[in-house]
């Protein structure tokens, strides 16, 4: 069974990535993570609230404490882009909450009855311990049955994003923007049309890429009407490196490295975006010196020891 999110639901937010994290929570595309344009956590459904719950996190020294937990009963029928397998249904009558969302990053502004509706702020996103220093505040989103425990970290329902995404090609090069202590964001590939339509960064062939870039374990890959593929085993260039080998969306990288002019990077940072700030994104965990207005050309290398962070 799988949760389907289209439009509706992803155009609320400047970009979305169901692979750019180490959790098992994201495992095979399991939760999505939505990234607002300003730190007020907009709910992804409609419905009621079932439970708010503070949860212990990583202690970081740049983030809270405390993160949260949201629970909500989906009203899918007043929840634009949301559907479900009616196949798995737990019961009969109309589709209010025979599922859950679990929304996490999101100190709540609401409370266990209130009805919640799209788009609504739930609260003030938080700078989680379950984030890495270079990660922005966002929505954490997975689906649950009535009848499953919403409260595990694990065992949400698989997402699927029917969303269509532009492919862009990227051959490396780049003058960076911005930069943190962990970070530097490039002005390339940039967007052709911010605010119209999604696009990532494309592989040789033209299918598009999400996640750590090769800093986690594995991420994903979209062809240009989004959703699923069609491939199996099929072998991913980028950056002229065979970089994974996808199966279906799923992708487990190779061995290798990220190399800035020269230098090695923990990784690339990718996602699925609208904004105008959008391009490459590195990743760098234990500090750089890089600086605005730096030209840069990344590249990849094979590598008999690549960074992994979880």
């Amino acid at each position: 069974m799988a949760v389907t999110l289209s439009s509706p639901v992803a155009e609320r937010y400047r970009r979305f990535s169901l692979y750019n994290s180490p959790y098992p929570a994201h495992d095979r595309g399991c939760a999505v993570d939505f990234y607002p344009e300003t730190n007020e956590g907009l709910s992804p459904v409609s419905g009621e609230v079932l439970d708010t719950k503070s949860v212990r996190a990583p202690p970081k020294p740049y983030a809270v404490e405390e993160d949260y937990l949201i629970l909500v009963a989906v009203d899918e029928a007043n929840s634009p882009g949301v559907r479900f397998d009616r196949a798995e249904r737990t019961g009969g009558g109309d589709d209010e909450g025979h599922y859950v969302a679990r929304i996490l990053h999101v100190n709540p502004a609401v409370e266990p009855g209130q009805r919640v509706d799209a788009g609504e702020s739930l609260g003030e996103m938080v700078r989680s311990g379950f984030f890495g220093q270079w990660v922005d505040n966002h929505v954490h989103l997975g689906f649950r049955r009535v009848d499953q425990n919403a409260y595990r970290a694990g065992g949400s329902l698989p997402l699927t994003l029917d969303v269509p995404v532009e492919p862009l090609a990227w051959g490396g090069s780049g003058t960076i923007v911005e930069v943190g202590e962990t970070y530097a964001l490039l002005d390339a590939p940039s967007h052709p049309d911010s605010g119209a339509y999604f696009a990532g960064v494309a592989t040789a062939d033209g299918r598009v890429l999400d996640g750590g870039v090769a800093h986690y374990v594995g991420g994903g890959v979209f062809s240009s009407t989004g959703g699923e593929t069609a491939t199996v085993d099929a072998p991913l260039s980028f950056l002229d490196y065979p970089v994974g080998v996808a199966s279906g969306r799923d992708v487990r990288w190779n061995s290798f490295d990220v190399l800035v002019n020269g230098e090695r990077a923990t990784g690339l940072s990718l996602f699925l975006a609208q904004d105008s700030a959008f391009g490459a994104k590195l990743v760098f965990h234990t500090g750089h010196e890089f600086a605005v207005g730096d030209d840069v050309r990344v590249e990849l290398a094979a590598s008999d020891d690549p960074v992994r962070l979880g």
